[in-house]
């Protein structure tokens, strides 16, 4: 545990944002879980499902929790399964 009053501080802080992106990656992987679902089950909402997880894929390179590569990818691949399906 640190001692000094900043020190103290920057641990606090830390912690927050620790939570923050790690209820934001579990967000992220929960929408292409579904968007992935919905493609494979041939849905009627799967445009819908795979819209929502491109968009949660920016937000979260936006957010520095992925690198822009990654998510031009995840987009790539969220896509490729969207026009495969139907």
């Amino acid at each position: 545990m640190p001692n000094i009053r900043s020190a103290k501080k920057r641990v606090k802080v830390i912690a927050t944002k620790t939570a923050a992106n790690k209820a934001r990656k579990s967000n992220l992987k929960t929408m292409i879980k579904k968007a992935d679902a919905a493609c494979a089950a041939n849905a009627a909402d799967k445009e819908a499902a795979v819209r929502l997880a491109i968009k949660r894929v920016d937000q979260a390179c936006a957010k520095g929790l992925m690198h822009k590569n990654a998510a031009a990818r995840k987009k790539s691949q969220l896509a490729k399964k969207l026009n495969a399906a139907g």
